[in-house]
């Protein structure tokens, strides 16, 4: 397994972060960015600032709360639930997006970020990353993850197993989730490996105070780097900023950028 600071994880840091979030329940919005910061309530739209409340710090549901999709009923995607699909890799891998873990509705569709109202396209091609937009809900048209990997962009996750609630994955899934990705990382060997979304970040990594931003030194010789979820649940990050998130560590990457589209 290839050595770095960041791998030095295990049994020690799982149990750390299972006392200091055994009390906290992680549910299905966002990353607030530091332990003492509030968290917009979103119930069709995001209340007035006036009308905030504080909440713990908490992960997106993978695939943005389970709903039905395409054709599957809850029930069926219910079937789906511990299943995975296959990173999105390619032999010019030079960003590499790192998402928690798959939702249902992801392995029923085999297909990344599938969710409606998940902007992680969107910033995409907003970033300039692609120079069209892709639209996964139905599962990826022919031809879209071989664009994507052309354009030396690759998708994996902390944890493989689907769930349809972040708050299902226990803090030390996480942190060997961070061993694994080194060892992806060494084998791919992207310049740029990006986190979505830094609570997952904070514990999987063992790093509390991180921020998001590029993190210090070297992750399995690639820089790391987190940067906010893509989630519709995310109402810290609009659809401009998550493009200039990741237009920035794309820039860092070396991909080759369309013009910012409108």
């Amino acid at each position: 397994m290839p050595t770095c600071g960041y791998a030095r994880v295990g049994t020690a840091c799982a149990l750390l972060f299972h006392q200091s979030f055994s009390s906290r329940r992680i549910a299905d919005r966002d990353h607030i960015d530091l332990p003492d910061a509030r968290l917009l309530l979103c119930e069709g739209r995001c209340v007035d600032g006036t009308r905030r409340r504080r909440q713990t710090p908490r992960l997106d549901a993978p695939g943005d709360g389970e709903v039905e999709v395409m054709g599957f009923s809850r029930a069926e995607l219910e079937g789906f639930r511990g299943g995975s699909l296959p990173d999105l890799l390619g032999p010019r891998t030079r960003l590499l997006f790192v998402g928690v873990n798959p939702g249902l509705s992801a392995v029923a569709l085999q297909a990344h970020f599938p969710g409606r109202t998940n902007r992680f396209y969107p910033a995409l091609y907003r970033a300039g990353i692609t120079d069209r937009l892709i639209d996964a809900s139905s599962g990826f048209a022919p031809g879209d993850p071989e664009y994507l990997t052309e354009r030396g962009v690759g998708i994996t996750a902390l944890v493989p197993k689907a769930t349809a609630r972040a708050d299902e994955l226990a803090p030390a899934e996480l942190v060997a989730g961070a061993v694994d990705l080194a060892e992806t990382v060494g084998r791919v060997k992207p310049n740029v490996v990006a986190v979505l979304g830094i609570t997952a970040f904070r514990i999987a990594f063992a790093m509390p105070k991180a921020r998001v931003g590029r993190q210090p030194g070297p992750f399995a010789g690639a820089q790391l780097w987190v940067v906010p979820n893509p989630s519709g649940l995310n109402a810290h990050s609009s659809l401009a900023d998550l493009a200039v998130a990741y237009r920035e560590v794309a820039g860092a990457a070396g991909l080759e950028l369309a013009p910012p589209a409108p």
